[in-house]
Parts: structure tokens; sequence; C-alpha cells
């Protein structure tokens, strides 16, 4: 028996981390460590009540407790709605309708990337299905232009990673479910700083592209206004998608779960509009977001299991105390805190990282003073960068099966990107009132 929670924290994160490296499942993983928790710690429990019997009372408690949420129903409609518009055309009218725009400005089509996950992020929800549906179309349309291979790839790894950030966004649902945080204000917290972030990115293009002429093909044909005009009726959809789902959450009128439907609906009828919505489509879209929402869902309840035992064995408060005697400034605790989660994003995605921190950290956080809507979107931006971290940087894995480049070249093209995240967490620091700005207008 273990009567140090210190000591034991640090077992169970051994525990943990031997059962996720053994290729178990993320909520078996996070369940078991509970389990391992209640059994290694001196636990004190009157004579009639076994240790086997706690542990099933809080396992019930905990899985209840976290799953049984109404504003958890806005994550698999976001999530079905993002797995439609992933087989139809939108993508490529987006991109179409996009070309005409992109054209003279300093480093022309690489913007495509941005401004293309930038929309797509705002209708997908999902890191990994902006990366994939954007890259699929821009990395070889770029590269049979004549642009450089290198800054393509970077600028799609960076931009993907927005599908966090800009709304609607799982990773915000998770988030605010745990913490107790309003989504709706998650979710406009985050358009500025994704935007930012965005404009970073072009930013960094543009610098790219006039210190190197030789990135560019020669001019293309001329576009005019009159060409122009017309590829708004590629952008047409896209627009109004993003109106119908975030425009109610912006006035108040609707909330996440309530947009998130109202999403759905807009998908399929775009589905049927450019007539993707086959039988075979919604099928394979239907059943990718059943496991997807089920596998989120393990995982909460997992690590809402973790939680749990973590207060009930006191390792929560031990840590608050250990690191409030270690006398850090509050800032000093959120550069501690950064470096834990570029550690954390080499080996687990971004909803564990989420969901096995949260219980412990925001406590800690809270007691420092800090806003937990600002720490959402500063963890939300920590996890961006766990998707391009090696080892397990799944946006990594997704552009090498899209570019067929090798690992090292596509990490070199990302480091750039890498960097521009980290001045965004600085920048984030800095000007906190760029999380709190808009929620501050937010209606009612």
């Amino acid at each position: 028996m273990i009567h140090d929670p210190l000591i034991l924290s640090l077992v169970l994160l051994v525990v943990m981390f031997a059962l996720l490296l053994a290729g178990l499942w993320i909520g078996f993983s996070l369940l078991a460590t509970g389990i391992a928790g209640m059994l290694l710690f001196a636990v004190r429990l009157p004579p009639t009540i076994s240790i086997w019997d706690k542990i099933g009372d809080l396992l019930a408690n905990s899985v209840w407790n976290s799953l049984n949420s109404w504003a958890l129903t806005a994550l698999p409609l976001f999530v079905l709605m993002g797995e439609i518009l992933f087989r139809t055309a939108i993508s490529t009218k987006l991109l179409t309708g996009l070309v005409p725009w992109l054209t003279r400005i300093p480093g022309r089509l690489y913007h495509i990337n941005v401004v293309a996950c930038s929309l797509f992020a705002a209708v997908s929800g999902s890191s990994a299905a902006t990366t994939a549906t954007v890259g699929k179309i821009t990395l070889s349309e770029l590269s049979d232009r004549g642009y450089d291979k290198r800054l393509s790839i970077g600028s799609l790894a960076g931009a993907g990673t927005l599908g966090f950030l800009i709304p609607p966004s799982l990773i915000m649902i998770i988030y605010g479910i745990l913490s107790d945080t309003s989504i709706g204000k998650l979710f406009i917290a985050g358009v500025l700083p994704g935007l930012t972030l965005a404009a970073m990115y072009s930013g960094w293009i543009i610098i790219q592209s006039l210190l190197h002429p030789e990135y560019l093909p020669p001019i293309e044909e001329k576009i005019d206004w009159g060409h122009r005009l017309r590829s708004l009726k590629d952008l047409a959809p896209v627009f109004a998608l993003i109106a119908a789902v975030l425009g109610g959450i912006y006035m108040g009128v609707t909330t996440p779960t309530e947009a998130a439907a109202i999403g759905v609906l807009g998908s399929l009828i775009l589905a049927l509009a450019f007539r993707n919505l086959t039988w075979t489509n919604l099928k394979e879209a239907l059943f990718a977001a059943v496991r997807t929402s089920c596998m989120i869902c393990f995982i909460i309840m997992g690590a809402a299991f973790l939680s749990q035992v973590v207060g009930f064995i006191g390792i929560a408060r031990a840590v608050s105390v250990f690191i409030a005697n270690l006398g850090l400034s509050p800032y000093m605790l959120i550069f501690v805190l950064g470096l834990m989660y570029l550690f954390l994003g080499m080996i687990l995605d971004g909803i564990s990282i989420v969901v096995m921190t949260l219980p412990i950290v925001l406590p800690i956080v809270i007691q420092a003073g800090f806003d937990p809507l600002w720490f959402g979107i500063f963890v939300v931006i920590m996890v961006e960068l766990s998707q391009i971290t090696p080892p397990v940087g799944f946006s990594i894995f997704v552009i090498q099966h899209i570019s067929r480049e090798n690992t090292p070249a596509i990490l070199k093209a990302t480091f750039p990107f890498f960097i521009i995240m980290l001045l965004m967490t600085i920048l984030l620091c800095m000007f906190p009132e760029l999380v709190f700005y808009l929620p501050k207008q937010m209606v009612g």
C-alpha cells in the first residue's frame, strides 16, 4: 500500500503510460489506471464495504455523470456533419471559389491552405478532417502548378490544426463539459485567436514568398473581377453553412447542440444539392460518426472515473499543495504547464491530453487566478501543437499519407508553423482580451 498521494501519482503515471505503450485502448487504460490507484492506495473504508464495492460505486457515478449531459449531444452531431461534408463536393467547390481571390496576394495560392482550412474548420469541427479534406486537393494542385512542395506541406500542417480552434470544435465541447464552462462562450472565444493565428500563417507565407521568389511559379493568366464575382457561387454554400451553424450561437438564439443539428441538416441539403448523397456515402458517414463518437465517449468515461479516483484518494489536493508551495508566479505556472502539454503531445492525441490532465490541472490554474474560459483556449492551442509534434502528431500521419513524403521532410516543413503556434500562446498570455472580447459582446 502507498500512503503518499504524490508518490502514488507518479506510480499511476508510469502505470498509465505502460498500458498505453502496450497498445491498450485509451479508455481502458484510463479505467485500469483508476482501479490501480484505488487498489494501491491505503483507502480507509468501513468493514462492511469492500474496496471493489467502492470502485463499483465510483465507476457507476462517474460514467453516469460524465455521459448524462445534453451538451454532449452536440459532439456526435458535429462529428456526423463533418463526416457528411467529407464525402461531398463542398471542398472542391470551396477551393475553386477561392483561387480567383488569392492570385494577386504575395504568396498567391499558398494562402489557399490557410483560407480553405479556416473555412472548412468552421463547418467540420475536426482537425483531422480539415487536414485530410483540404490536403487531398491542394497539395496535388499546388504541385502541378509549380509551387514549392515544402511550403505547401508546412502551410497545410499548420492551418489544418485550426479545426480545433475555430468553432465548432470537438475539443472545446469536451473541455466545456469537463470544466463546466459554457460551450457557446468557448466557441465565440476561439474566433479571434483562430483568425489571428491564420493571419500569422499567411504573414509567414508572404515573407517567404518575398524572400524566395523561386518558390512561386510564373504569373498565371490574369483574372478579372468578373471571374472573381462568378466564383462567389462556389463559395456561397460554405458561407451559408457557417452562418447557419455559428450565427445562432453568436446571437444567442441557438445552443451548440441545436446549432449542431442545424449543421447536420445543412450538410445533408448540400450533399443533395451537389448530388453526392448516395446511400453508400450516407451509410459510411453514419458508421464513421458512431465509431468516432463512441471512442470519444469511452475516453471521457475513463477520464471521469480517473478524475474521481484522483479526487477520492487526495492526489489532486496533494499536487495542488505541492505546486502552490513551489511559489511559482501565475505565468511561470502556465509556462510549466505548457512544457507539460508539449511533452504529452509527443505521445498522446489531443482528446486524451485534455481529459487526462484537466481534473488535476484546472483547480490549480483557477487557484492561480486564471479564468477557465481563457485557459480553455490556451489548452486548445497546446492541443493543436500536439497535432504536429512527433512521434504521435496525427496531422503528420495524415499529410504523410496524402503527400507520400517521408516524416523528417514533413517535420522540417512544419517547424516554422510550430514556432508560430508557440508565438500565439505568448500573444494569448500578453493579450488575454483576444479571448474575452467577443464573449463580452455575446447576446444574452
